[in-house]
């Protein structure tokens, strides 16, 4: 069993920066992905960007490409998403995910991760 605890979520203004971080206990191993996922209102979970073990393995959505940055250090046991050039379509719970895999490319698909984090709301408004 892992457990995930995420915080850092509130409420910005367009074009803020906030920093979201995850730490992770329990059961954590060397070959694993990280992963963090959004959900907003009426739409269905998305992947936003994610770590594997590899060294280097930083995966982003498109749509966070280039505003997003994910850090991760060599413990296993946290991963940060500094969130930059927000916008209202940012607005959303965000969940870090964790899953066991030998694999470099970390897995964007929600289904394939078992241990989730209860999510932080980060909203952007004016």
């Amino acid at each position: 069993q892992v457990q995930l605890l995420e915080s850092g979520g509130g409420l910005v203004q367009p074009g803020d920066s906030l920093r979201l971080s995850c730490a992770a206990s329990g059961r954590t191993v060397r070959d694993y992905h990280m992963g963090w996922f959004r959900q907003a209102p009426g739409k269905e979970r998305e992947f936003v960007g994610g770590v594997s073990w590899s060294p280097g393995s930083a995966r982003y959505a498109d749509a966070v490409k280039g505003r997003f940055i994910i850090s991760s250090d060599n413990t296993m046991k946290s991963m940060d998403l500094q969130m930059n050039s927000l916008t209202p379509e940012d607005t959303a719970i965000y969940y870090c995910a964790y899953r066991y895999s030998l694999q470099t490319i970390v897995d964007t698909t929600a289904s394939q991760y078992p241990y989730w984090g209860q999510g932080t709301q980060v909203t952007v408004s004016s």
